[in-house]
């Protein structure tokens, strides 16, 4: 106690208030992220605990910490965007945009075709439209994000095909973003969470979609699925429309700081699970993630045709 009010913890706790209210006025300028809040967050909480070292230390050390954040913060403010062009799919920036999603259900189920059209527009279109313009990228120094999604990230039941072609793309980032910062250029991904927009299609394309899977399955898979199940696969659906945000604004708002800012960031992710489930596929136990997983995806009391037969683990054996 007796630290805390004498003289040097006054001042300390002075310094720690005015770093924290210049971080923060910085941090209104630029969009958020949650990797910037928890760099200021942790810079607060530092500037705490300081408090408890001797007042030469706890000066330099909140010297230091200030230049840290201040320069941190520097690079996030936004550049002018007079005389630049940003070219979105869907030249100082370009921005590719473009996505199918197919029809979500098993990937076994899921025709070669789908496998196909997923990997050429969401990945292969994104390539093709990079190669044509990164010699204009590379001579303006400029900017290249690529909208992948969660799911290129975090393993989702139902997305076999859409999931793997995003995540092609975001390993096709990745590698861009070593090569080209010797020219200047700037890559970013970002990676929202669920947000409605018109990619899980209309009525009439579930139809048809659901005519092209039952039409390319083998005798012995339609058998073992059962058409009731595959026909079910639209509840996904459904509950993507449902549960979508409708705002959009975090991902426009990151869409703009990575093809404006001093410093974008590699990774963005928009959405409020988005970044919590990118992390949680990333660091924890295997066995862990897919109990959860398997917990959430509830929203079909729908088995496959042979597994609901109370027989079936007796074949099996």
């Amino acid at each position: 106690m007796g630290t805390f009010f004498s003289e040097p913890g006054w001042l300390c706790l002075t310094v720690t208030a005015l770093l924290g209210g210049t971080i923060l006025c910085k941090l209104k300028t630029s969009p958020g992220q949650v990797g910037r809040k928890v760099v200021c967050l942790v810079g607060l909480w530092g500037g705490a605990y300081l408090i408890s070292l001797s007042l030469f230390w706890g000066l330099v050390l909140f010297s230091l910490l200030y230049f840290v954040m201040y320069t941190y913060f520097s690079g996030q403010e936004l550049l002018p965007v007079d005389q630049k062009a940003v070219l979105i799919t869907g030249l100082w920036a370009v921005i590719n945009n473009a996505g199918v999603l197919g029809l979500p259900t098993d990937g076994e189920l899921i025709p070669m075709t789908e496998y196909k059209r997923c990997m050429a527009v969401n990945f292969f279109g994104a390539v093709e439209v990079t190669k044509e313009f990164l010699p204009l990228l590379r001579k303006s120094k400029g900017r290249l994000v690529n909208i992948s999604s969660m799911a290129g990230g975090v393993p989702m039941q139902k997305m076999a095909a859409y999931g793997s072609s995003k995540a092609a793309l975001i390993m096709f980032s990745s590698i861009l973003r070593q090569e080209l910062s010797k020219w200047g250029v700037k890559v970013s991904v970002i990676q929202p969470g669920g947000f409605k927009t018109n990619i899980s299609g209309t009525s009439q394309m579930w139809e048809k979609l659901e005519r092209t899977v039952l039409d390319n399955l083998s005798p012995e898979v339609q058998e073992d699925y059962g058409q009731d199940y595959i026909l079910s696969e639209r509840s996904f659906l459904r509950l993507m429309k449902t549960s979508s945000d409708p705002d959009i604004s975090p991902v426009l708002l990151d869409v703009r700081h990575a093809i404006s800012a001093q410093s974008p960031f590699a990774f963005y992710a928009p959405g409020k699970l988005s970044y919590p489930w990118l992390c949680f596929a990333s660091f924890s136990p295997t066995g862990i993630f897919d109990y959860l997983s398997r917990k959430i995806h509830t929203y079909s009391k729908k088995m496959p045709r042979v597994l609901s037969t109370s027989n079936w683990e007796d074949k099996a054996m």
